[in-house]
This record gives C-alpha cells, structure tokens and sequence, in this order.
C-alpha cells in the first residue's frame, strides 16, 4: 500500500491545507464536497504539491514535518511557491 501526503490550497482564502490519505482522487473530492470538518469552511481546494510513500511511518513523519514550523516554513519556499 502506497501512502500520499498532500498539500491542498483554498480558493477561498488561499490558505494551505496539508494531509495524509492511500486515495488522493477520493481525498480531494471528499474535501471539495464539504465531508472534511476542517476544511469544509473553505472550499473549494485544489491540489497543489504530493509526494507518495511506501511506508506509512515516513509518511506519517513528513506530513508532521509539514505542519511544523520549519515544515511550513519549506512548504513556502520549495513545495507551493514553483
């Protein structure tokens, strides 16, 4: 099983959204749907940046680096500002 971690960003507001899934098709339609608590206020979103994993634990390890600090900080250099 293969592990995707993936960056979205909000028409709306153009915030960032960063998440972990084995289905990013189902993800992002779940999301854009309003099925996604967190992220439903700010539809629509588009995919912006994803990397696949073949192990969970390294996957589950980046989105955390993502979301920190310094993760955010090099989401806005090299992942989202191409």
């Amino acid at each position: 099983m293969f592990w995707i971690v993936y960056i979205l960003q909000s028409q709306k507001d153009k915030s960032y959204y960063t998440g972990i899934t084995t289905n990013l098709k189902e993800r992002i339609s779940a999301h854009n749907l309003g099925q996604t608590k967190y992220t439903a206020s700010k539809m629509p979103y588009v995919l912006v940046w994803y990397c696949v994993f073949n192990n969970k634990k390294i996957a589950l390890n980046f989105e955390k680096y993502l979301k920190s600090g310094s993760g955010i900080a090099f989401r806005n250099k090299r992942l989202t500002n191409l």
